[in-house]
């Protein structure tokens, strides 16, 4: 079983024995969950723990704590479970090892971490902490570490690029693009992800798409939309300004259009999702033979189709390219198709002759992969990143 279809939840279960990797992964989400209730109290452990036997690795977070708790926990018990995965599993960590590059992590500091998450969940496991409980985490973490460290041992290009706010335009209360110009190319792809580090929050990343394809100028236009709680989104769309210095990691992802195929192209887009879309039809459009290429975007209301216009736009002047607007709100709904994306997009096919690209949410992916394998779409044409984190 992959992990698109962990995530899609939609596949029927195979009769086959289980393997032992399988196994594994199995009794690592039993008892996981048996935990997940106490996730704060296992974010204190884990920290307290990781800061006790590694004090170094307090200087590689933020100041205040609040925000990160929770995150690496949450991002390694992710990564732990994909262990049976490793189509999906070993692209994703080979990346997440040369982005750590970034935080000056050393091989010691994977053991502490290792000794802190297996600690705090032992610890409020109780008696359901089992010998072989205790093998399978203990089996799926040392595969996690030895890959992330290979791949970042391996890596010879920079652990990090720095780059200058040259433009800063906010959209609206909750949005902003802002474009940042580098010291050097950053080697990414369109439709990859990288992670950002701004003057407002030290220490404190997230994960932004950049919304071209790689210029020659190495400017890269970002599109940020401030979230609830969202301390980094926030204060990017609130008082990021020209002249300020950011700090982008190396690129992640998997969000890529086959170049050597015959079959027609569906994009899903919901909110900022957009931005890998436009980088992706940036890359698409300077081939010599386009893709047929339908564009679903969605949001709310028409407010949130935030670019359509400059889609529409590029609709126009592209043969190759239709653009559908996607709204929920029946009451303004005015020129665009109504429901979620998920509604929408199945009400006109399974797809199953298309390479399928869908970006949003987690909830919007889950929704709309969902649907779509239920609808007919085959679960290796359809491309989403599982594992991006606000």
């Amino acid at each position: 079983m992959t992990a698109d279809q962990l995530i899609a939840r939609d596949v029927a279960p195979s009769n086959r024995p289980a393997t032992e990797a399988e196994r594994w992964v199995e009794l690592i989400r039993s008892s996981f969950a048996a935990v997940e209730p106490q996730a704060e109290e296992l974010g204190k452990h884990f920290y307290s723990t990781l800061f006790s036997r590694a004090p170094e690795t307090r200087d590689l977070f933020p100041v205040n704590m609040e925000v990160q708790r929770s995150r690496l926990l949450r991002a390694l018990v992710h990564v732990v479970q994909m262990v049976d995965q490793p189509d999906d599993l070993q692209p994703f960590l080979q990346q997440l090892g040369r982005d750590h590059r970034k935080f000056g992590v050393l091989s010691q500091h994977y053991d502490a971490v290792g000794e802190a998450l297996i600690s705090a969940i032992a610890t409020h496991s109780g008696t359901a902490w089992t010998p072989e409980v205790d093998k399978a985490w203990n089996n799926a973490y040392d595969i996690v570490a030895d890959a992330m460290q290979r791949a970042a041992a391996a890596e010879r290009g920079p652990a990090s690029w720095m780059g200058r706010v040259v433009d800063h335009r906010r959209i609206g209360w909750d949005l902003a693009v802002v474009t940042v110009e580098t010291s050097e190319p950053v080697p990414y792809q369109a439709g990859q992800y990288v992670s950002v580090e701004t003057p407002h929050r030290p220490r404190l990343w997230r994960y932004l798409s950049p919304a071209n394809a790689p210029r020659r100028d190495g400017t890269i236009e970002f599109h940020v939309r401030a979230v609830e709680n969202g301390w980094v989104s926030r204060a990017v769309v609130a008082h990021s300004q020209v002249g300020e210095t950011w700090r982008i990691g190396p690129p992640m992802g998997r969000m890529a259009v086959p170049e050597h195929t015959d079959r027609e192209l569906l994009m899903i887009a919901g909110g900022t999702g957009v931005a890998p879309m436009k980088a992706l039809l940036d890359e698409v459009r300077q081939r010599r033979n386009p893709p047929r290429t339908q564009v679903f975007v969605g949001g709310r209301t028409w407010e949130d189709l935030y670019d359509f216009t400059a889609l529409r736009k590029l609709s126009y002047s592209e043969p190759w390219l239709d653009v559908i607007p996607v709204v929920e709100s029946e009451d303004d709904a005015a020129g665009a198709e109504t429901g979620t994306l998920a509604d929408v997009v199945t009400r006109y096919g399974a797809w199953s002759d298309h390479d399928v690209l869908v970006c949003g949410s987690p909830s919007m992916i889950r929704s709309t992969v969902s649907r779509m394998l239920v609808a007919g779409t085959p679960l290796d044409r359809i491309t989403y990143d599982p594992f991006t984190m606000d």
